[in-house]
């Protein structure tokens, strides 16, 4: 991992600035668009392929990644690996509060094809962590081992934190520090620009 490996994957997509709500809860004054990540495919295969070579050594037998992107990258990363490939999608509860609110749940048809495979779980970018996160605890649920986390950009340490409490490694292609704040301690909601709800797509 290297600065200027950062600096070349920011070149790859669309930053804006502003009050952000992000899919966990958490806000930020910085939003990363990623939907034209994938889209030339050679673009993005140095950085895809940076990972692979992260990956390789730690023995998985599949790779999963939340829609839309990870599901993109996993799959990219299972060919470059020769294992399975598997995905989440994103489930929103109604009426969970609080941090972290979205579950991810594996198609009914993948589920007994983890369990009790060693699964590194990927995504092209992580923050706070919610899509991984929930990837984890539903891999988890079905059996299945999370051996490794991996990303092409993490942003900040949150995520890290997290999966170094549950013994899971994390690595990345690029890194760059990043602000992230509960509700209750946002400057920007005291003053800042109207909160943009990004899992929504709703200016508050």
């Amino acid at each position: 991992m290297s600065e200027t490996a950062s600096q070349d994957f920011l070149s790859l997509v669309t930053a804006r600035q502003g009050h952000f709500r992000l899919e966990s809860g958490h806000h930020s004054q910085l939003w990363f668009d990623l939907d034209s990540l994938f889209v030339e495919p050679p673009r993005v295969a140095p950085f895809v392929n940076g990972l692979a070579q992260a990956l390789r050594g730690r023995d998985v037998a599949a790779v999963c990644g939340p829609l839309v992107g990870g599901a993109f990258l996993a799959q990219m990363l299972s060919a470059a690996l020769q294992v399975e490939f598997s995905f989440t999608e994103r489930v929103l509860p109604a009426g969970r509060e609080g941090l972290y609110r979205a579950d991810y749940r594996l198609p009914r048809g993948l589920r007994d094809r983890v369990r009790g495979k060693r699964v590194a779980i990927v995504d092209d970018v992580i923050s706070a962590g919610s899509a991984v996160r929930g990837t984890y605890a539903e891999l988890q649920a079905h059996g299945a081992h999370p051996g490794v986390v991996g990303a092409l950009l993490m942003l900040g340490s949150l995520a890290s934190n997290f999966f170094a409490q549950q013994g899971v490694p994390v690595t990345s292609v690029a890194q760059l520090p990043y602000d992230l704040w509960t509700p209750g301690e946002c400057p920007l909601c005291v003053c800042g620009p109207p909160l943009e709800d990004i899992a929504a797509g709703a200016i508050l």
